[in-house]
């Protein structure tokens, strides 16, 4: 496999990737990143996700990563790891504050840039997923930016897999409905199809915009527990797509039904259309 490391200028071997113990990426997760799928050696969703790591480094106060650079290094990535990723592959961009003193003060060194492949292979065609009670913090400097400081998502997670199930989904601080580990979340109350909006601090999610803009699916924020009153439940990823849902805790659901099987058809077509919508 070859990565692309910024500070390396180009492509290298795996076994010569390295990133300096001293990065603010690796000490203190000061960095963003962007994970999206490759189908057939073409990413999806491309200019979305560059656009929303450029919106992430700006919230967290790095400079904007040159966008011909970047899209530079996506392709060459792609184009030297398709033969042996496979059909389907998973890339994912990471932008970290660079080489920094031992502390929370960022030093002076440019940022770091690494793009990674590797084999992807397609989700279950249904989810078990469960509820968990650390909230995601709605208030925080963090809200809605996909940062790499993930250890909230791993604990859940692993919650998530202690009870057979494959994802944990989060209330906010307030108790509305939040998000995935690493989804969004859509439910179907009373035949509206709803999203819980940013204000709850989830993360704008690439897959999530495009349902929105594919659907008659709305934003309306409801308590974490509207999950057992619903008819439908799925979640949405870059490498999921539209997933249903079939288990929530002690809920079961028709997975897919109707009004999810209509999305599911609908952003399959579209995708295939336009790989870069």
């Amino acid at each position: 496999m070859k990565y692309w490391v910024s500070e390396r200028g180009g492509l290298v071997e795996l076994d010569r990737a390295t990133v300096s113990v001293l990065d603010h990426g690796f000490t203190v997760a000061d960095g963003v990143f962007e994970t999206l799928k490759v189908v057939d050696g073409v990413p999806f969703a491309l200019s979305r996700h560059l656009d929303r790591l450029d919106r992430s480094a700006q919230r967290i106060g790095l400079p904007t990563p040159p966008r011909d650079e970047l899209s530079t290094a996506v392709m060459a990535t792609v184009e030297a790891n398709a033969s042996e990723t496979g059909p389907l592959a998973r890339l994912r961009i990471t932008y970290t504050a660079g080489v920094a003193p031992l502390g929370s003060d960022r030093g002076d060194a440019n940022p770091t840039l690494v793009v990674a492949m590797a084999t992807a292979h397609p989700w279950p065609e249904s989810a078990a997923v469960i509820t968990v009670p650390w909230p995601r913090n709605d208030r925080s400097p963090l809200a809605g930016v996909k940062s790499t400081s993930y250890m909230d998502n791993v604990i859940a997670l692993a919650e998530a897999h202690r009870h057979g199930a494959g994802e944990a989904l989060m209330p906010d601080t307030e108790g509305r409905l939040c998000e995935g580990t690493g989804s969004n979340v859509f439910l179907v109350l009373g035949g509206d199809l709803i999203t819980p909006s940013l204000v709850t601090g989830c993360l704008p999610g690439v897959t999530r915009a495009l349902v929105l803009e594919w659907s008659d699916a709305r934003e309306w924020d409801v308590p974490i527990e509207a999950l057992a009153e619903a008819d439908e439940v799925f979640v949405t990823s870059s490498t999921r797509d539209v997933q249903p849902v079939h288990r929530c805790d002690a809920t079961s659901y028709a997975a897919p039904g109707p009004i999810t099987r209509a999305v599911q058809a609908e952003f399959r077509a579209r995708a295939a259309v336009s790989p870069d919508p």
